[in-house]
């Protein structure tokens, strides 16, 4: 693919993606029949960190931050950066700089399958990350990739676009088209959740509430009452 940066792309209504990022990337990922979800090595950078946005993904070289600076310029105000690599890097990519230039341009986190560096004043300046890795090693800025192309971020396929929703949990992508079905599919779990809660609390048994002793039997298991002779 030739190196490019697409300057437009369509984005989710913004009520629509501050919603699923209330419900938290647990909920989304049941409720979008367990899909989406990044590598769990994809952690944030600080435990309040918190992100639901529109991507704008990011194709780099390793060790190579060239496009991450060429996609502040097509960032609108509350997208958040998605990076990937053409292969395997944890270079610290991203540092204090970018996420001062990050700042300015509205950007709303930074989800990255490499390294970050400067993590004390990231965390200082309260921008969420999720990373693979925390590394000070340097990088340069002298291959060209490309900014708002289909990307693959830590095994999750991610088009520009999509909605980002990062917490402790990870991070889960929901496919920009399927945002409103999934946001109307996560408040039914959330509902059910909490009524499933409320018999728990209540004293029920998961086993009961679930139906959960009929599969016992059928898979053989015995309940004895004491240790067979």
């Amino acid at each position: 693919m030739k190196p490019r940066v697409i300057r437009n792309i369509e984005r989710p209504p913004a009520d629509i993606i501050r919603q699923l990022g209330e419900l938290g990337v647990a909920t989304v990922h049941e409720a979008q029949g367990r899909t989406g979800l990044m590598r769990p090595y994809m952690r944030p950078l600080y435990p309040a960190a918190k992100l639901a946005a529109p991507a704008v993904t990011v194709l780099c070289h390793p060790g190579d931050n060239l496009m991450i600076h060429a996609a502040m310029e097509v960032c609108r105000a509350g997208d958040a950066l998605v990076v990937a690599c053409v292969s395997e890097s944890s270079d610290g990519m991203f540092g204090e700089l970018l996420a001062t230039s990050a700042r300015a341009q509205g950007v709303a986190g930074l989800v990255i399958d490499a390294g970050v560096r400067d993590t004390t004043d990231l965390t200082a300046m309260n921008f969420p990350v999720w990373s693979k890795a925390v590394s000070a090693q340097g990088t340069v800025k002298a291959s060209a990739g490309s900014v708002n192309v289909e990307i693959v971020c830590a095994g999750a396929a991610v088009h520009p676009g999509d909605v980002i929703v990062g917490d402790q949990d990870g991070v889960v992508i929901v496919a920009r088209e399927n945002a409103t079905e999934v946001l109307r599919l996560a408040r039914e779990r959330q509902a059910k959740e909490e009524r499933s809660r409320e018999r728990l609390r209540s004293g029920e048994l998961g086993l009961d509430m679930y139906g959960l002793r009929a599969k016992l039997k059928e898979l053989g298991v015995e309940y004895l009452d004491g240790e067979p002779k």
